[in-house]
């Protein structure tokens, strides 16, 4: 009877075997899954189809705008629009059917969803203040899209969906408590060590492809860091670990970094 119990305790340990056949699989599937960003040439893990990313994008769009105060006409529109109209243009990496709305709203946000479905909320133009600083938010945005960010998070996701259920399978043997306590802190090291940064190195990636095509389409570049300065004083944010994005204020330094660069462009473009 000692020795049963000394023998089952002996088998409730973690399984090796299921993390190594997930890591193996893994490699295989990320590199047969890749692409490359335009304009940077960054290499990025992407397991969904252009035509599955539109059709979600323009779902999720339409579905919104139902269920927002869209504005058709007015100064707010024209101001958008106004901008819009020099960035399309020269945003050449992707054949989107660009599309652009308002939204009344408090809120300062503005978003692209994939293939080119943009909305512009009203809190936010009294902080891009000109059409420069509004050239500064919609190039950021136009960026998401043409980078496939929103694919490149939804493929990360399922990986990491697959890697907790091999975790899962891993500690299924252990006591509850036990599994519980490590699946947490395997879910809490993902999250803060793998998701949160790669949704930083997304914005910073579209801060700059924005940057650039402001730039092309002969807006002032050097308005950028000054309207990442005026977000820095919206409202508090949790640290910059802790968030999906870049506080303002290193958004705003990392802009004067590339400025040389996108005076350049600018130069070239609108002589």
């Amino acid at each position: 009877m000692r020795f049963g119990r000394r023998n089952y305790e002996s088998r409730r340990r973690i399984r090796v075997w299921p993390l190594i056949v997930f890591g193996l699989f893994a490699v295989v599937y990320y590199n047969l899954n890749q692409e490359t960003v335009p304009l940077t040439g960054r290499a990025q893990f992407v397991d969904v189809s252009m035509s599955q990313e539109l059709a979600l994008g323009i779902s999720s769009y339409r579905q919104i705008l139902r269920e927002s105060d869209v504005l058709r006409n007015g100064s707010d529109v024209e101001f958008v629009k106004r901008v819009i109209d020099r960035l399309i243009p020269v945003v050449t990496e992707r054949d989107f059917e660009w599309e652009v709305s308002v939204i009344r709203s408090e809120e300062a946000n503005a978003f692209a969803l994939p293939g080119g479905k943009i909305a512009v909320y009203t809190g936010i133009l009294p902080i891009a203040k000109n059409e420069d600083g509004l050239a500064t938010i919609l190039g950021h945005e136009m960026a998401h899209a043409v980078a496939r960010h929103g694919a490149e998070r939804m493929t990360q996701n399922k990986l990491i969906q697959w890697g907790s259920l091999a975790a899962s399978v891993s500690v299924g043997e252990l006591e509850p408590q036990h599994q519980r306590l490590i699946l947490a802190a395997i879910g809490a090291g993902t999250h803060f060590g793998m998701t949160l940064p790669f949704s930083r190195d997304h914005e910073s990636e579209a801060d700059y492809m924005g940057l650039i095509y402001m730039a092309r389409a002969c807006f002032n570049p050097e308005e950028a860091p000054k309207l990442w300065e005026r977000m820095s004083s919206t409202g508090s944010r949790p640290p910059e670990l802790l968030s999906t994005h870049p506080d303002p204020v290193s958004r705003s330094k990392r802009m004067k970094e590339w400025m040389k660069e996108a005076l350049e462009v600018r130069s070239a473009h609108c002589e």
